[in-house]
């Protein structure tokens, strides 16, 4: 599974691209903080089968906090937010929301079961898997979505990638590294993944590659732009 230092790896290059002026020590803290949150869906295991990958890696909730947030500070005349943080922190704010669906649930989305996106609305585990290609032979192929015409009946199915629910779907994590229904005499081996294969140790590189040439490029002195202001 994509570790949350790879997690973290996507979020430092995301921050160097989205937050612009804002980009300090302070804004880098709360984004990775938002971006490591959803691992602690985890703890939830022991109580609730197939809360990992659920409660914190779905789309339902930040979709509901990035309404509120835009109704709050476009739609409605007074902005509770605006009237707390400042205009600063409601940028960060909005990239937060964008780090945590793109570097954490969506690239869950494409390893092992995948992630319950539309949960707590629908309990179904969806993977993106598949390949896009052009053949000489075939023309273009896609495989990420099966769609299934049946000849009897006319009838077409529609397939996203479905993997089960959180009755029949467990992801290991380090909480619970196995399937709490299969018994074994074998010892409990957790294990705290940093970089499983190539491409996440590259990822893990390029993103602290862009941030210590954030730090070249100006000082990062960590304060608010904002505070300066009269």
């Amino acid at each position: 599974m994509p570790s949350t230092v790879v997690h973290a790896g996507f979020a430092l290059l995301l921050a160097a691209a989205l937050l612009g002026d804002y980009y300090d020590r302070r804004a880098l803290a709360a984004l990775l903080v938002v971006v490591v949150v959803p691992e602690v869906d985890s703890f939830l295991g022991p109580i609730m089968p197939g809360a990992h990958r659920t409660v914190g890696h779905n789309l339902v909730f930040p979709a509901v906090g990035a309404l509120l947030l835009y109704y709050d500070t476009r739609v409605r005349g007074r902005s509770l937010v605006r009237d707390r943080l400042s205009d600063r922190w409601v940028a960060i704010a909005w990239v937060a929301i964008f780090a945590h669906v793109f570097a954490h649930v969506a690239l869950d989305w494409t390893h092992l079961d995948g992630v319950n996106l539309l949960w707590p609305l629908r309990d179904e585990f969806l993977a993106l898997d598949g390949e896009i290609l052009l053949s000489t032979a075939d023309g273009f192929v896609q495989t990420f979505v099966d769609v299934r015409i049946d000849p009897e009946t006319g009838t077409r199915s529609v397939d996203a990638g479905t993997t089960g629910s959180t009755e029949t779907v467990h992801v290991n994590n380090p909480v619970e590294p196995r399937d709490p229904s299969i018994v074994t005499d074998e010892p409990v081996d957790r294990r705290f993944p940093v970089a499983s294969s190539g491409w996440r140790l590259y990822l893990i590189g390029v993103g602290l590659f862009a941030l210590a040439a954030r730090r070249v490029q100006g000082p990062d002195s960590g304060s608010d732009p904002d505070a300066t202001k009269e």
